[in-house]
């Protein structure tokens, strides 16, 4: 047998750099760079609850508002949303110049066509009881942006849980 293969053939700065772009990992989807961090799916073990703590929020777009979370393929809000909402709206009546959107988000299942329809489903009930609270509604904007914007990459109920939201951006888009 000959001498063992060794490192001597390759330079020092080609093996730096095979090491370097083995540890670098994939590159964030091109349609998502620049917006909302997404979270794995494997950093999920349960469903979120209803307006989880701040620490849900992307980095960089922390609220003071908390994210609202729905059932599978419903708008309705759910009851134990109530008590999120309610602090919310102390918020909104403390800061009475501030405007907001309302963002609807979906999971993937469903078209495309269906999940703007929902996610647009989902801002607008948001709305809807924040107006009937007493905030004007010239103070609020709604967009669906469907399943286009995932909050948690994956395809099981935990990361579909976290996606079926409405999220609120405080100065609006």
């Amino acid at each position: 047998m000959g001498k063992p293969w060794r490192f001597r053939n390759i330079s020092s700065t080609g093996l730096l750099l095979t090491v370097a772009f083995l540890l670098s990992g994939c590159p964030m989807r091109a349609d998502l760079a620049g917006e909302e961090e997404v979270r794995s799916a494997a950093s999920v073990h349960e469903p979120p609850a209803i307006g989880a703590p701040s620490a849900q929020q992307p980095a960089g777009k922390e609220s003071p508002l908390k994210d609202i979370f729905f059932d599978f393929d419903k708008s309705t809000m759910r009851d134990d949303a109530k008590p999120n909402l309610n602090e919310d709206l102390q918020w909104l009546n403390a800061n009475p110049t501030a405007q907001i959107t309302i963002e609807g988000h979906c999971d993937e299942r469903g078209t495309a066509e269906y999940n703007l329809g929902l996610g647009e489903r989902r801002a607008t009930a948001i709305r809807d009881y924040l107006v009937a609270a007493g905030i004007d509604a010239r103070r609020i904007k709604t967009v669906s942006f469907g399943k286009e914007r995932p909050f948690v990459l994956g395809q099981d109920e935990a990361a579909w849980a976290w996606n079926r939201r409405a999220h609120f951006v405080v100065g609006g888009r």
